[in-house]
Parts: C-alpha cells; structure tokens; sequence
C-alpha cells in the first residue's frame, strides 16, 4: 500500500474533477503492475495498474488507494469492473469513494464476483494525498492551502513594501513544489499590482506543472487570470480541486475570516523586521476563545536557516 500511495502522489493538481488514485497488483511476492491517475483524470490508475499487468494480473492482489469506481463513464468503463474481468482474487483498499455513484458500491460489486476485500489500511494518508476531491465532495468546494513566508515577528515585508526575499532558496523551492501540487493559485489585487507575481513552477523537470492564476477583486481580472469576487466564488470554480493562497494580507485574512483555509503552511525565516506588513490583517474575531483548538500541527521541518510548520484545520 505504501507504493501505491507514493504512486498516488503523481497526480496531485493534475486530476481534477477526478481524485489522484494509485494503485499496485502483487503476484508471487512481487509486483506485476503499476499505475496512477493520468492527468485530467483518465485513465485511471487500476486500469493503468492492469494494462502493465497483463494476464500477471489473474490471481493477483490489486492495492488501490480509493475503493474502485462502480459507474461507467464515456471516458472509460468502472474500474470495478475491469478488476472482476481481469481475475484479481483480492482487493486492499484505503478508503471508501464518497462519490454518490460509487460510495460503497464497488466495494460490494467486487465481493459479489467472490473477490476478497479489505478496507483501511493506509486510510490517513490516502485522504490526506486526496483531500481536495474529498473537500470537493464533501464540502462542494476546493481544498484551500493558505502559505504565508514572514519574519520571527510575523511581517511579510518591509515598511515600504519590499518583499523579495524573505525566506532562503531552500523554502523558495519548497514552495514552488506545492504551487505543482495544486490546480489555482490565489494572490490579493494589491499583491498583483505591486508584485506583478508569475505563480509559476520554477523548478526542473515540473514546468509543465504550473497553475492557473485568480486574483482576488471586485474589479476586472487581467488577461489570462480569474477574477474572484470573494474566497467563495472558489466553489464554483470548474475543475479546480486544489487551491493555494500566497498573498497578500488582505487575501489571506478574508479567506481566514471566512473560514475557508483547510491547510496553513508558515514559513519562519529568522530574522526580525519591526515596521513592516504584517502577515494577516484581519480575522473578525470578536473572542480570544474562539482562536484556540482550531489548527492542529501536522508536520514541520527545517529548510536550510529557515522553518515549516504546516498546520490542518480541526473541524468538527
């Protein structure tokens, strides 16, 4: 399961509507086939994982990150389906599809046809690698991941503005892998007048893997961005499952303020700025109380002199 979900990965920000699935048949002790979600959602990755297999994959264990798909698309049969006709004798899955035309009914097709099921290992982290399909189902929106890089003392600029750079390469680079990761990214329209900010993916090998741009504005968005009237206008953003915020204060507080950030990234250079821009101008807190509980660690690490913490929202 570990393959598979490291297989998984491979689709991030490049599989909405459909969520980035790995998955691995083992035969024998060893592995047959391979396979993820291929950009723009098809094929999938057991149809992926069956074509290397070939006829390796009769009596086979097929390990797939999200319960196989029960309903037939015109882009491709259920991959329920597919794994039946191929002859798995076992499927390991992770997690459940919330998806209303599937939502346990592959699991129950597969165990109809005498395949043996197991559901759950790997659970954690296959829905942390799909949280933004499982947001969009669940939530009807994209997954928002708000980034913020700042001084000790929480400024994002220097008094006149100046910006660039905060942090070092190392959290520069760190950076641009999550703009890879993500379908939209979201800057302010202060941020984009004063910045003029490409939002692309600098680093070798992933150019191909930048995003789409919005900017935040009641006005009239730029050629070649999208223009977002409030952080809810991301809901109904087609084919947008991923969405990172990078700036500035203004943008992040309202979307903060409206309670739409599922994820914080907080790069920590260490130096201090005194007068500056302060990171987040605004939550509309009105009790101190209603600022704790919120936010849970989940990771952090050290990228050359500066820090991550990544940070998950708690919701009920």
């Amino acid at each position: 399961m570990g393959t598979a979900l490291a297989l998984a990965t491979r689709g991030v920000g490049r599989t909405a509507p459909n969520p980035p699935v790995g998955c691995v048949l083992i035969k024998d002790d060893r592995i047959v086939g391979r396979g993820w979600t291929q950009p723009g959602g098809r094929p999938h990755a057991e149809a992926g994982a069956l074509e290397q297999a070939g006829e390796s994959a009769r009596s086979a264990t097929a390990f797939v990150t999200l319960e196989p798909c029960a309903h037939v698309s015109p882009r491709g049969p259920a991959c329920a389906d597919l794994l039946i006709a191929a002859g798995v004798a076992r499927v390991v899955i992770a997690a459940g599809d919330p998806d209303s035309r599937t939502n346990g009914a592959g699991i129950a097709r597969l165990e109809a046809s005498g395949i043996a099921v197991t559901l759950g290992p790997g659970k954690a982290e296959a829905e942390r690698i799909m949280a933004g399909f499982l947001t969009r189902q669940r939530a009807g929106r994209p997954h928002v991941t708000l980034k913020l890089a700042m001084s000790l003392d929480g400024k994002i600029a220097l008094a006149d503005g100046s910006s660039r750079w905060i942090t070092g390469e190392e959290a520069r680079a760190h950076a641009h892998l999550e703009r890879a990761r993500c379908d939209l990214i979201v800057v302010g329209r202060g941020t984009l007048e004063a910045d003029a900010p490409r939002l692309d993916v600098r680093l070798p090998g992933l150019e191909d893997r930048s995003p789409q741009r919005a900017v935040l504005t009641r006005g009239v968005a730029p050629e070649g961005w999208t223009g977002l009237a409030s952080p809810d206008s991301i809901a109904a953003l087609e084919g947008v499952d991923e969405v990172l915020v990078e700036g500035g204060a203004g943008a992040a507080g309202a979307f903060l303020e409206a309670d739409l950030v599922d994820r914080l990234l907080l790069y920590r250079a260490p130096i201090l700025i005194g007068d500056g821009s302060d990171a987040i101008r605004t939550l509309g807190l009105l009790d101190l109380a209603d600022a704790h509980g919120r936010w849970r660690l989940t990771d952090t690490r050290q990228l050359g002199s500066d820090r991550l913490d990544v940070y998950d929202r708690v919701r009920g």
